[in-house]
């Protein structure tokens, strides 16, 4: 934070600009109209300067150039480049002691041509558009860009992604693709793998990346040799912001409310200081003292009533009004000279700040009837309120070394935390008790990640190359639950609230920790050949280290014996010292069986080859194949001390081949083969159980699991009938070898769920997109664009014979979802102008857990999203912003038969910001 108040400060627009220099500056890239590349060593001319301001230059590495001292004013650039059809570029205005940026597309050819000539405001439209990244790509690709998010009501990555073609949210930050579960979505940061904070799951909560830090989001669905090969559903690559072609300065400003919690009594966790900027996990960690005991089977009654009095003496949740939602955000990029060279640079910092109520929750598990159906036991209703903060920065710097290499730094920076405070009711049939249970949580989340990467062209030869250390941590310290059975007075219907002191699970305190450290080390070179650069030959190899330490440490609060006046007591009196004295024998704490440690360490190698060719204008074939090597050892071992080892080494040859043709200028006909992977996760392979109090479901990793190999089949038609339209249609097949799935156990007390390989998979799907302007229907409509995007899908796993007892012999695949709609229209009056957007999202039902027979499989049910955004410029350098979300405020449901196993909803959130652009 000091540093981005310093750079905030160094480079304030007060600093003198040079409006005194009568040239001006261009720069940008060269881009190869069907590849989406940049073009080296491009001849570039400012056509009719003055002879004593001519300029001229060469496109270098990436195709970026920049021009020094072009007069100002309305200027002409000519390119040409041997083997690509020359290209004029007419009205850039280029203003004193100022900088604009200027994109120009190239065009592949064979035979001389004539120049074609194209506005300045046409040219960047070309090529700044998300549907360009999709055409020249070589395989199914989507993107969301900077300018698209800005349109929207989202605020983070995870609700701008789910904009794309059959893409699903689950809980408002899991990504998964093609109603594949989120094991096979694999998630990067400027093309870096990121670690995940979460204990049990592969993927990264992309709530975690606020889209003001975000240049673009790009969903690959199709793998080729130069992606890690282990997704199936899709590869995210969040790409931070770059650089402006001059100094700008941004600032904004939000505030706002949700229905369901404006005006109304909130309850809240108590807190140590720092939750409200998530800083607050070290004041709350597991206490030394308990440390330093370590095995509490041995432990003496005076120890077990020092280690009560050291656990912080909190345990009930508060009530407090509502407040406003808030956020804010600056930056400051430019391109400027030091020391000579000239650097790019983007700092830029957000902080937002949360309140949420989880209005009408219900929870349940399902148990089977004689008659075939289902009915609901541990029922509780409840209400959770939930405080969140989130803050986050970059700084991201770049420089050309001459025209051959470029070289930047990307750092980046998150922190979250969510406060949760849960009250609920109802009756807990073990003990045929009607009880109520507190329950207080906080989870904070830690982002990091540092890269350096170099681009080097010097004629048709390429090398790209990057080092990226990355690291997470996921704290839950000090997370409490407190269970009283609610007594009723049959006379009077006075209510009183006793502490259920027999259970080891009527008082738990629980100490979760997470951190992963990952290093991944990249090259990647390149070879152009023939005409026009129709051949490029690639080679790269990488190379990645992880190692994470995990654990869970659950200690159970009791007494044997205790009369109801004591268990009348408020929990901060009970465990506040009157009853652990030093001589004292009536509590007593012990380490509970569910939790425990384990370390995993993960090498991954990799290699590939691949050739991409354009026999001709109309064919593009990219083929090739990569090889990876994984070596997982996870050693774990439980609060029994009881231990397990799991090692797992891979050895795999992925293939690749896709086929591009391209009937016309603006079609593309699609179609691709390939095979990827899904490796376990390191929690599944950890011989651990976790579960929550009071009836919960038991969690056991399984060190047996072996990955699953994925054949996929893509074939795909496109259409660009023109700038920012697209008309498509793609078909998807893949076979899964030794899938993953969650599979319940039979137990005499919980049900335990764990990991196991079932034998085979398929996955059939048809996705539709579409875009389109309608200004062909009125010309009243000409500023008003439609989109839409439906993905249908149908999944069958196979189960082996040995576990057909326990789960459905016929269901779809884990996390899997029938279908999933996107929707929208645009209303964008003018560049710079009054915008408004409208979007609607459904998913279907989708699988969450295998259901036990005879007990039916468990759905997440399918949920209406509607969301509303207005952009208005004000006055000057001002906009205004207005954001309305979840319209509809359709209900979360879990379903199990008849039985509601999870339910709430969410309410409309509200908010308003301005933004200063000068």
């Amino acid at each position: 934070m000091r540093l981005l108040l310093c750079a905030l400060l160094l480079l304030s627009p007060t600093l003198p600009a040079s409006a005194q220099d009568p040239t001006g500056r261009i720069t940008g890239r060269v881009i190869d109209e069907k590849s989406g590349q940049g073009i080296a060593d491009v001849a570039i001319q400012v056509v009719g300067a003055e002879p004593r301001l001519s300029v001229g230059v060469r496109s270098g590495v990436d195709g970026r150039f920049t021009m020094n001292g072009v007069r100002a004013g309305t200027v002409t650039l000519h390119a040409r480049r041997l083997g690509f059809q020359p290209r004029t570029v007419t009205g850039i205005l280029v203003n004193a002691g100022h900088a604009v940026q200027q994109d120009i597309v190239l065009a592949a050819t064979t035979v001389t041509l004539a120049a074609i000539t194209v506005s300045a405001e046409k040219e960047r439209g070309s090529v700044s558009q998300a549907l360009d990244a999709q055409r020249t790509a070589a395989g199914v690709v989507n993107a969301i860009t900077a300018d698209q998010m800005g349109r929207s009501a989202d605020g983070d990555a995870a609700q701008a992604v789910q904009r794309v073609s059959g893409v699903t949210v689950q809980d408002g930050k899991y990504v998964s693709v093609r109603g594949l579960g989120e094991r096979y979505t694999t998630t990067s940061l400027n093309g870096a793998r990121m670690p995940s904070p979460e204990p049990e799951r592969k993927v990264v909560p992309l709530d975690l990346f606020p889209t003001g830090l975000l240049q673009s989001i790009t969903t690959s669905k199709t793998f080729t040799p130069d992606q890690p090969g282990d997704f199936s559903g899709a590869s995210v690559d969040i790409r931070t912001r770059e650089f402006p072609a001059r100094r700008s300065f941004t600032y904004s400003a939000t505030s706002g409310f949700s229905t369901v919690t404006h005006g109304q009594p909130l309850p809240f966790a108590p807190g140590v200081g720092g939750e409200q900027f998530a800083m607050a996990s070290r004041r709350r960690w597991l206490p030394g003292y308990v440390q330093a005991v370590g095995d509490l089977t041995t432990a003496n009654q005076e120890q077990q009533n020092l280690i009560v009095n050291a656990f912080r003496d909190v345990w009930q949740a508060g009530t407090r009004g509502s407040r406003l939602n808030g956020s804010f955000s600056a930056s400051v990029g430019g391109n400027d000279p030091v020391l000579g060279q000239r650097i790019g640079y983007l700092v830029s910092g957000t902080y937002s700040s949360v309140q949420e109520l989880k209005r009408g929750e219900q929870r349940a598990l399902a148990f089977a009837t004689d008659s075939g159906g289902t009915r609901p036991v541990n029922r509780f209703d409840g209400t959770t309120g939930r405080s969140s903060a989130l803050w986050g920065g970059l700084a991201n710097f770049s420089t050309l070394l001459g025209a051959t290499t470029r070289l930047s730094l990307n750092n980046t920076y998150t922190r979250t935390a969510d406060n949760d405070a849960r009250v609920e009711r109802g009756t807990y049939e073990d003990l045929a008790l009607p009880v109520q249970v507190q329950r207080l949580d906080y989870v904070e989340r830690r982002v990091w990640s540092s890269q350096l990467a170099g681009e080097t062209t010097v004629g048709r030869h390429g090398l790209d190359w990057s080092v990226t250390t990355s690291g997470v941590t996921r704290d839950e310290p000090d997370r409490s639950e407190f269970v009283t059975e609610v007594r009723r007075d049959p006379a009077t219907g006075a209510e009183r609230q006793l502490w259920v002191n027999t259970l080891p699970e009527g008082a738990v305190r629980t100490f979760a920790q997470l951190a992963e450290d990952a290093t991944e080390g990249r090259m990647d070179y390149r070879l152009q050949l023939g005409s026009g650069d129709r051949v490029t030959v690639k080679v790269g190899a990488l190379g990645r280290a992880v190692s994470r330490e995990a654990g869970v440490n659950a200690f159970g609060i009791f007494a044997r014996a205790m009369s109801d006046a004591d268990r009348a007591l408020p929990p901060e009196t009970l465990f506040g010292g009157q009853f652990t004295t030093p001589d004292s024998s009536r509590i007593q704490v012990r380490s509970l069986a569910q939790g425990g440690d384990y370390h995993a360490s993960d090498r991954l190698a990799a290699g590939y080859g691949m050739v991409d060719v354009a026999p001709s204008d109309r064919w593009r074939i990219v083929a090739g194949a990569r090889v990876e090597q994984s070596r997982v050892r996870v050693d774990a071992t439980s609060t029994l001390h009881e231990s397990a080892t799991a090692r797992r080494d891979f050895t795999d040859v992925l293939p690749s081949l896709a086929v591009t043709f391209r009937p016309t200028a603006g079609q593309n006909l699609r179609a691709s083969l390939t095979r990827t992977l899904a490796r376990p996760e390191y929690r599944e392979l950890a011989a651990l159980r976790t579960r929550d109090v009071l009836g919960g479901v038991d969690v056991r990793g399984n060190p047996e699991l072996v990955r699953t190999l994925i054949d996929n089949a893509d074939l795909r038609w496109e259409w660009y009938p023109a700038a920012g339209e697209v008309l498509s249609v793609g078909l998807f097949a893949k076979h899964f070898t030794n899938p993953i799935e969650r599979v319940f156990r039979a137990s005499n007390t919980n049900s335990l769920l764990t990991f196991v390989n079932a034998p085979s998979a398929d996955n059939l799907g048809v996705e539709l997109e579409a875009r389109k302007g309608l200004g062909m229907l009125h010309d009243a409509l000409r500023n008003l664009t439609a989109f839409s995007n439906v993905t249908v899908m149908r999944s069958r796993i196979h189960i082996a014979a040995s576990e057909t007892a326990v789960t459905s012999t016929d269901r779809a695949m884990m996390g899997q979802a029938p279908y999933v709609v996107n929707a929208g229209l645009t209303w964008a009056a003018a560049p710079g102008g009054f915008t408004t957007t409208l979007l609607y999202n459904r998913v279907g039902a989708r699988l969450t857990e295998a259901g036990e027979k005879p007990l039916p499989d468990v759905r997440e049910l399918a949920r209406d999203v509607l969301d509303f955004s207005l952009r208005a410029p004000i006055a000057g350098a001002y906009s205004l912003r207005f954001d309305a979300k979840n319209l509809l405020d359709a209900p979360y449901v879990v379903q199990q038969g008849t039985v509601t196993r999870q339910r709430w909803n969410a309410g409309r959130t509200l908010q308003l910001g301005v933004t200063y652009q000068p």
